[in-house]
Formats: structure tokens, sequence, C-alpha cells
């Protein structure tokens, strides 16, 4: 089985590059629909492909896995999703294949690979990315193991480590940024747009400093109510935003738009309205919700994530310990997923052995469950369950020697040896080892 991901992210592609290539995770089912349509057909089909996809503001990563690689057929697909010449996303992504694929989606579970070193938002990203991936039907045995992995070593970096203890939050950055430039931020009046999880953060560091007004834009008002109600803010509808923009001081936008929903006329005449009294203004969504075009305004202050991840500072050395010691964490789980490649692969030695130990489980599944029936009925007739359970033990202590010991009479004086061998390896060493 091949593996292989294809991804931009930001340290390889810059913001507007990156908002081409963003799947709202409404999107991923189709998408991904699409993506396993076009690797099935053509003159190297890939039929029965796995897929996954990652998109967040900061990357959008493909994850697949076929009987063979596909990564220029994967790499041409999502060029044209975007709109680019494949010899521009080659020249701003990164691709990957094996055991180099584990290790890159470990890196990023554990929060390594992230603009901010050991968030956690992108734990949970990539687990929706994967129920969407399930729910879609387009995630199979090989790539559920990679994250079920992924998610775990994550899971012991962060219990193992000190990796998101000296790290500073994107939210917190929104905040630092507004303090520099607002002299008391209970004084100022601060409007969100959107409900989502990022807004969410944002409003609970911003609702820390006691702002003197929190308002929550958002298409629908139902979810946005829900927000406000919990800082204490009011909610208005998204279509309702321009004539009230110049009452706000701050503006932190994170939506799944398409498109920009602030323009530069609105905010044009919001400074009018103002008397250029400047605005604090963030825009953390991929593709961007600010046009551009704001940030040359001589009283708006506009940052992007991409200008955020300047903002954010860590304690070198300790961060530099917490480092090594998760990636030490990543290096064993990288050899444990491809020890169980190589498990699976029908060409190696190891993959060979797969079904007798699937028929050994099975065996000793069998005769359990005869020895259980033994016992119960046993138990019915009321018997003693000292009597019972010597009675169990003796009998799967039997069957599981039964063949071992008539092996050990039969054949020739070398073949006896030789049995004799394994089964000493088998049985006395590896009890011996363990303290038994």
């Amino acid at each position: 089985m091949a593996v292989w991901a294809l991804g931009i992210n930001h340290h390889t592609a810059p913001l507007d590059l990156r908002g081409r290539f963003a799947f709202a995770i409404d999107q991923i089912a189709p998408t991904l629909h699409g993506l396993r349509q076009s690797l099935a057909s053509g003159a190297s089909s890939h039929p029965g492909v796995e897929t996954a996809i990652i998109s967040t503001c900061n990357r959008t990563e493909i994850y697949c896995a076929a009987h063979k690689p596909a990564l220029d057929h994967t790499l041409d697909w999502l060029a044209a999703s975007g709109g680019v010449s494949p010899s521009l996303l080659r020249s701003h992504s990164y691709t990957l294949e094996s055991g180099l694929v584990a290790r890159h989606a470990f890196r990023v579970a554990s929060g390594l690979d992230s603009m901010v070193l050991g968030e956690a938002q992108i734990l949970g990203q990539m687990k929706d990315a994967v129920r969407a991936a399930e729910g879609a039907g387009a995630l199979g045995t090989t790539l559920n193991q990679l994250f079920q992995r992924s998610f775990a070593v994550a899971k012991e970096v962060r219990t193992s480590t000190d990796i998101g203890a000296h790290s500073i939050s994107m939210a917190a950055a929104a905040v630092r940024l507004a303090g520099q430039l607002f002299e008391d931020l209970s004084k100022i009046r601060v409007l969100f747009v959107g409900a989502g999880e990022m807004i969410e953060l944002c409003a609970t560091h911003f609702a820390a400093k006691n702002p003197k007004q929190i308002s929550i834009a958002n298409r629908t008002l139902e979810r946005g109510e829900k927000l406000a109600t919990r800082f204490g803010g009011d909610v208005m509808r998204l279509a309702d935003l321009p004539e009230h923009l110049h009452e706000y001081d701050a503006v932190i936008s994170c939506t799944a738009s398409s498109l920009p929903i602030i323009g530069l006329g609105a905010v044009e005449r919001a400074l009018k309205k103002r008397r250029h009294r400047p605005i604090f203004m963030v825009d953390l969504a991929v593709p961007r919700d600010i046009e551009p075009e704001v940030k040359q305004l001589e009283d708006v202050y506009l940052y992007t994530v991409d200008d955020l991840a300047g903002v954010v500072q860590t304690a070198q050395a300790n961060r530099k310990a917490a480092v090594a010691q998760a990636e030490a964490i990543i290096d064993a789980g990288v050899q444990n997923f491809m020890h169980w490649m190589e498990l699976r692969s029908p060409a190696s030695q190891a993959g060979a052995v797969v079904p007798l130990i699937r028929q050994l489980n099975s065996q000793a599944d069998e005769w359990r469950a005869l020895e259980i029936a033994r016992a119960k009925r046993l138990l019915a007739k009321g018997e003693d369950i000292d009597v019972v359970l010597e009675a169990l033990s003796r009998g799967l202590a039997q069957k599981m020697l039964h063949g071992t010991m008539a092996e050990l009479r039969a054949g020739d004086a070398d073949a006896r040896a030789q049995t004799a061998e394994a089964v000493s390896r088998l049985f006395l060493r590896s009890q011996s080892k363990t303290g038994l």
C-alpha cells in the first residue's frame, strides 16, 4: 500500500494563494468525491483510493493511500480546483511519501508545524477533517490508522512535554496588538464577525479585558445570539454590518466566506463617520474577509494571520527542550506505523505472517469459547467455582499445548531438536523475560 500527501502551508505559500485552496468543512465531502473520481479515471486509474483533506487558515493538505502512488495526478487535480497552473502550485507546495507522510501528520497533530508552536486548535481541526472523510466514505484502514496514531502521538506529546506551555495563541496576539494601539481596552467597542471556534476564542480573550461593548455579526442570528449571550454582547445580521461599522474601534473577522465581506468603500465611509479615529482590524480568515487594500488606509491598522505570526513569542530555551522531547515521541510513532504498514504488505516476509497470526487468534478464540461454555454448564449444575476455574484453566492449557507436545514426540531426532529449540524460545525464554 502506498501513502502520499500533498500540501501548502504558511511556510510555503502566501496568504492569497492559500485562500484559493481553502475548503469549508461542508465542502469536504463533495471535494473528496471529486478527487476520488479523478484518481479512479484516466489512463492511470487508482480505484478505491483513500483520501482525506485538512483545510485550515494556515494549510491545505491532501492525504491519500492506494496500491500505487499518484502524486502528479493529485497535484494536477488540486491545481485545477484552485484555478492555478500545476507549475505554480508545485513551486509553493510540498509532497511526501511513505514514512515522511506519517512524520508530517504526527508533527502537525502535535502542533510542531503550526504558526504558533504547540497550539492545540489544529488537533481538533484534524479530527473534524477525519470525521468528514469518514462520513464521505473516503477513509479506509490505512489512513484511519495514520490519523488515529497521529492523535495518539499528539496526546502523548502534550501530556509528556511542555510543548504548549510557552506559546501565545493568535487570539492572545490580537489582544496584545490592540493593547499597543489603545491605551485602555476597557474603553473600546469590539465587533466580532462570524461565530466559529476562532471568533469564540478571540472573544474570550477580549472579554477578559472588559471592553465597553462586544457585538457579534453573523449570517444566522441564532448562532450569533448564542455567542453574544455568553459574553454579554449584542448581535447583528451580517448584512447590517456596513452601516454600523463606524461604531467599533476593533473589528476581528473570521468567516468561511469565499469572498471579502468588508470592502474598501465600507471602511472608508466608516472612517469618515468616525472623523478618522483609528480602527484596529484583524482578518483571521482564509480566504480573506477584509479586502487587502484596506491596509493602505492611513487610520486603519489591519493584521492578517501571517502578520500575527510575528507577534507570537515563546520561551526559547524551554521550547527547544520540549521540541526535542516531542520529536523523539514522533520518531517512535513513525517507526510503529511503518512496522504496521510492513505487516500488511503481501510482498514482505512480515506480511506473509499476517494470515497465520489471524488463524492463531481465531483458533485461540474458538478454544476459549469452548472452555467458557463448558465452565458455564458446570456452574449451572452447582459445581464449586474453584473446581470450575481449575478445569477451565487446565482445558485451555491442554488445548494450546496439544499440538506442541505432539510435534516434540514426532519426527526424527533433528526435527525434534528444531522443534525443541522453537518451543524453548517461544514459551520458556519469553516467560523469563517478563518475569513469569
